[in-house]
């Protein structure tokens, strides 16, 4: 009877295993996340360190957020066209591109952008910092890294996410201007008219919420693999590999959660 048992048994003992592990890890990331947090309003304040990430984050991808963006908003108003052209609805070309990249492609595809170039590296530096035994030094003096690290990190991503959101934005609808009235000869007038008439303040804050919160979910993801990287330049790779997918993962889910909480 034992025998026969054992099978099943073995199973339930590796799907609680598992999800004592996920449970274990999930714990370990809020941690992260709240002794960051709690180290970055926590007197002296590192402002020039903050500076500094701000550089690092949002400068340095300013390149890539205004290519991503021109040639998003120049295929979204190619396609929007041709598919609003069978309705004989091309006057709707400027709100139907305003709104998709202010609320849904803007906050997303910048925050993708963004993880590749910036997420990436900064678990990279963090990582190598680890194994190169440097954190350990800054504990030994006793100077907490995540106030020097992982704070900034945050702080930085919530203010440069928005930002590069509002590039791409802007970028992308002239990029559909671009298209739309001077390849297909809609009238300017139209194309921003009806944007104008369309695209309220609400359609705004859902973008700049959502860019907000891919922020912190970006340089949480990337600061805590970083920290928490396994040995030599292998575990370096693979910690910078998991926070790019964790993080574009994520990004896509919660942009689904805040789609249907925002109005």
């Amino acid at each position: 009877m034992r025998e026969s048992l054992s099978p099943a048994l073995d199973l339930l003992e590796a799907v609680g295993r598992w999800t004592l592990g996920v449970l274990s890890s999930l714990g370990r990331f809020g941690t992260f996340l709240g002794q960051a947090l709690a180290s970055s309003v926590t007197p002296p304040f590192k402002f020039w360190i903050f500076v500094d990430r701000i550089h690092y984050i949002g400068f340095r991808s300013l390149l890539i957020i205004l290519l991503t963006g021109a040639f998003t908003g120049m295929v979204l108003g190619l396609q929007v066209f041709v598919t609003l052209s069978r309705f004989g609805s091309e006057a709707f070309l400027g709100p139907a591109v305003a709104l998709s990249l202010i609320r849904e492609l803007g906050p997303v595809l910048a925050a993708l952008m963004v993880t590749g170039r910036a997420g990436s590296a900064l678990t990279a530096e963090i990582g190598i910092m680890r194994i190169t035994e440097q954190i350990d030094a800054l504990t030994v003096m006793a100077l907490n890294p995540l106030r020097y690290l992982v704070a900034p990190s945050i702080l930085a991503g919530i203010v440069t996410f928005p930002l590069m959101t509002a590039i791409f934005d802007v970028v992308g609808i002239f990029g559909g201007y671009l298209v739309g009235v001077e390849l297909l000869g809609l009238s300017q007038g139209t194309y921003f008219g009806e944007m104008q008439a369309f695209v309220g303040v609400d359609d705004i804050m859902t973008g700049f919420w959502k860019s907000l919160s891919f922020g912190v979910v970006v340089t949480w993801v990337c600061t805590y693999k970083g920290f928490h990287v396994g040995h030599g330049a292998e575990g370096v790779a693979r910690a910078t590999t998991q926070a790019v997918v964790l993080s574009s993962v994520l990004i896509l889910v919660w942009d689904y959660f805040m789609g249907s909480v925002l109005p």
